[in-house]
């Protein structure tokens, strides 16, 4: 059975990471989520992603043991996660996590990388590692405290302590709390509404949001420009005189 499913509905792209009894992150998984991440970069047709767990659980953590295991180096699979975890915040096109139950550790920091997150109720997060003697390594100690804060992040960090998803929705970690039965067709309706959007502008955005620094506003400035010239651009002015839906071409 494959570690990582995937459907099409429409130009959504839906993952389900299926790797039981809870998910955990592998070498095999990451190398699976790679693969992917090639293929919609290169497929015109999907123009937003949606990644999910199979079954009761989103992800419960990075399977490290089970790498140690198959005789991998603990380096490689660190530097694999967060390379994995960085193409999908510096992807071109938006992700969606449906986080359908506990993202704890690496689960969370996947859910951390994607644009927007959708929680179930029945959802928690955490990024435990500081009681097993370690810490984060896929973006954890900086993507948390860009969400939630640095107290907020801080604590969350030094404890390890769970949070429930009501919890998560409320110090800014996840942007919608969704009863489970309608979670995955909540995330799939936003990617939808994504799909919809200028290619190029959302691409450009994503980017100025993961690069932010001092150069920020020469890049923002430099972006707007690109965009003002192309297809797209024309379309969604004619669109907005013509009071009618924009469609957008990526172009």
């Amino acid at each position: 059975m494959s570690v990582l499913t995937v459907e099409r509905r429409d130009q959504v792209a839906i993952w389900r990471m299926s790797h039981p009894p809870v998910n955990a992150i592998n070498g095999e998984l990451l190398q699976a989520l790679a693969d992917e991440i090639e293929k919609v970069r290169l497929d015109e047709a999907v123009r937003a992603v949606v990644i999910t767990g199979n079954g009761p659980t989103f992800a419960a953590g990075a399977d490290v043991m089970g790498f140690l295991q198959m005789g991998g180096s603990l380096a490689d699979f660190q530097q694999a996660g967060a390379r994995l975890f960085r193409q999908i915040e510096m992807h071109p096109k938006p992700f969606v996590a449906a986080v359908n139950g506990v993202a704890y550790g690496g689960g969370n920091e996947l859910a951390m990388a994607c644009d927007i997150r959708v929680a179930s109720k029945n959802a928690r997060f955490g990024q435990p590692e500081v009681n097993l003697g370690i810490i984060p390594a896929w973006g954890g100690t900086w993507r948390l405290p860009d969400l939630v804060g640095r107290s907020v992040a801080t604590r969350l960090l030094l404890t390890g302590d769970p949070i429930s998803a009501e919890e998560a929705w409320r110090i800014g970690l996840v942007d919608r709390v969704v009863d489970a039965d309608v979670l995955l067709d909540y995330a799939i309706n936003i990617a939808d509404r994504l799909a919809s959007l200028a290619p190029r502008a959302l691409a450009e955005l994503k980017q100025l949001l993961a690069r932010r620094g001092p150069e920020s506003p020469k890049a923002e400035a430099e972006a707007a420009a690109r965009l003002m010239t192309t297809a797209d651009a024309v379309e969604g002015v004619m669109a907005f005189q013509q009071k009618r839906r924009p469609r957008f071409q990526g172009r």
